[in-house]
């Protein structure tokens, strides 16, 4: 910096912008923070009220995930339950094993042996 000796920057002020007592300027400082100290309040006893609150609506919404997941997996195997024991027990469905059903010889070695 031209024309300031070394060790030593001069200060400006926002009002003037030109250089000033480091002391004013200090002293502006300290009086903007210390306002700004008072308007501050302390932490308030809401927060563990709110933290025990929302404690409990997580561990509701996970209890209700729970048991919907159980009512749906019992739902689905009462559904498949019901539909087995309504199928006819003559007939195999995946597995056609009387005699004559095939139509087709097997070919080349594929298929179930003679």
């Amino acid at each position: 910096m031209s024309g300031v000796p070394s060790g030593r920057v001069p200060r400006r002020t926002p009002a003037t912008g030109s250089a000033a007592d480091p002391g004013i300027a200090e002293e502006q400082l300290r009086d903007v923070f210390d306002a700004l100290a008072t308007s501050i309040h302390g932490a308030s006893d809401r927060y563990p009220a709110a933290l025990a609150d929302w404690r409990r609506r997580e561990r509701r919404r996970r209890i209700v995930l729970a048991i919907l997941a159980a009512v749906i997996f019992a739902v689905a195997d009462i559904i498949g339950l019901w539909a087995l024991s309504r199928a006819d027990v003559n007939i195999h469905i995946i597995f056609d094993d009387r005699p004559g059903s095939s139509t087709e010889a097997p070919r080349g070695g594929i298929g179930p042996p003679p």
